[in-house]
């Protein structure tokens, strides 16, 4: 099967000793249901601009205060103005930085095509597909070479924690774990980490030929790290696996203390919570009582509701502007999260974190439901916003923003997801709460 993905089209930079491994992964007699190719379109040229951006990561970063505007900002609002459609239509770009409006994930939502500069070659373009943890499913507009720029940010903070992502050709270096009903699984070999391996798997038994091949198939692979959710780690940790990683990565998902230290109980490493959006890739890194952001061209703000900047230590929603993704320059982005804006030394601080909580809903059946799985089923009826309740009772209760054009669709598409006697109140309301972080996605304590 791997053969046929030896193909430059799909791996510029394969080399023998890379294939080998992709045809191990592939060929392996433990190994998951893969659902996607997963090619790496990486080139020789894409290469050395990721190069140089872990460069700029590794270079002194100048101190600075809450309010003052990095040297760079000036040319990049100046080029989004005149180069992409969705700010062109505000015509020539303000003054006053604090003068341009906000943006957020409805706006990307609606036409993600409006962000891409009309400069940017569309060759290699990638379309990834989010989940939607939030409840906000969207495509993001992308390329090879942005997207293997997450790698020099996960070394890094990694390496903020004491641990060294090496990755060499022969062997896996991560894994990327997920449990949810159904998402694109896939091996690959990343030029970045030198031919090494990286894997995405599914811990849906659905996705094995057997469920003890979990366990096998890991251990064989024996990753440097794990990446994935603390819900796909949950189930992670019930898996009688002989190896141990250099470190455990969690992103998508707000990380709660009990669970990190759990965690780092069970596997006898060090686990590590990023922020990270994929509209921005990573953020920031937890590190002893905040989160520390990780990129240089990414301009933090934090944003009270009606979008002035917050004082030093006062809680506001996050907003970015800037980003390494040519497809999809931000400003002024409102991410959803909240927190306070602080700094030490050359290190701009987001304590107090609010991120996006895990939930782990219960089916008719008792069955575990992730809370993805519910925004992976109803993103076909482009609800503009909504929050998912369950009571102790094990019935739902839905709120949607607006109108609901075809309620019976939708009453069947959470019924086929839960299963048939489920219980669901839909209720249609004006707005949901416009001041801090809205719930998404909520149960109640047993």
């Amino acid at each position: 099967m791997a053969g046929g993905f030896h193909n430059k089209n799909l791996f510029p930079l394969l080399s023998e000793e890379g294939h080998r491994l992709l045809q191990w992964l592939h060929e392996h007699k433990y190994a998951p249901h893969y659902t996607h190719p997963g090619c790496d379109r990486l080139t020789a040229e894409g290469l050395e601009k990721v190069r140089a951006f872990e460069a700029e990561l590794d270079s002194p970063q100048q101190s600075r205060r809450n309010g003052e505007m990095p040297d760079w900002l000036k040319e990049h609002v100046e080029t989004c103005y005149r180069d992409v459609p969705f700010y062109r239509r505000s015509g020539s770009a303000p003054s006053n930085f604090t003068s341009i409006p906000t943006t957020n994930r409805r706006d990307l939502s609606r036409e993600p095509w409006a962000f891409v500069p009309d400069s940017q070659p569309l060759n290699d373009l990638v379309i990834y597909q989010t989940s939607g943890t939030t409840g906000h499913p969207l495509d993001v507009l992308t390329h090879p070479t942005p997207l293997a720029m997450y790698l020099p940010l996960l070394r890094t903070a990694l390496a903020m924690h004491g641990v060294k992502l090496e990755g060499h050709c022969g062997r896996v270096s991560i894994i990327l774990v997920c449990f949810q009903k159904s998402t694109y699984t896939y091996a690959s070999i990343s030029p970045v980490l030198n031919q090494a391996g990286l894997v995405k798997i599914n811990l849906n038994p659905a996705d094995w030929r057997d469920i003890s091949h979990m366990a096998k198939f890991l251990d064989a692979c024996d990753p440097e790290i794990y990446t994935g959710d603390p819900i796909s780690f949950a189930e992670l940790s019930r898996l009688p696996l002989q190896t141990r990683p250099k470190a455990i990565v969690s992103t998508a998902m707000t990380l709660l203390p009990g669970r990190r230290h759990r965690l780092e109980q069970h596997f006898g490493c060090p686990v590590i919570d990023i922020y990270s959006m994929n509209e921005t890739g990573p953020i920031a890194v937890w590190l002893r009582e905040a989160h520390v952001v990780l990129q240089k061209r990414l301009y933090i703000e934090v944003l009270d509701r009606d979008g002035f900047s917050c004082p030093s230590g006062v809680h506001g929603e996050v907003t970015v502007t800037g980003g390494f993704n040519p497809f999809l320059p931000l400003l002024k982005y409102r991410t959803g999260d909240w927190a306070r804006l602080a700094f030490h030394g050359t290190q701009v601080l987001l304590e107090g974190l609010e991120g996006r909580p895990p939930v782990i809903f219960r089916g008719r059946r008792g069955q575990p439901i992730n809370n993805i799985d519910v925004s992976t089923v109803l993103k076909p009826l482009l609800l503009v916003q909504y929050s998912l309740h369950q009571n102790r009772d094990d019935s739902l209760h839905l709120r949607v923003h607006g109108r609901i054009q075809d309620q019976n669709r939708l009453r069947d598409i959470i019924i086929s997801l839960f299963g048939e006697g489920q219980r669901l109140f839909v209720e249609e309301v004006d707005s949901l709460p416009a001041a801090g972080k809205i719930l998404q996605y909520s149960r109640d304590d047993e």
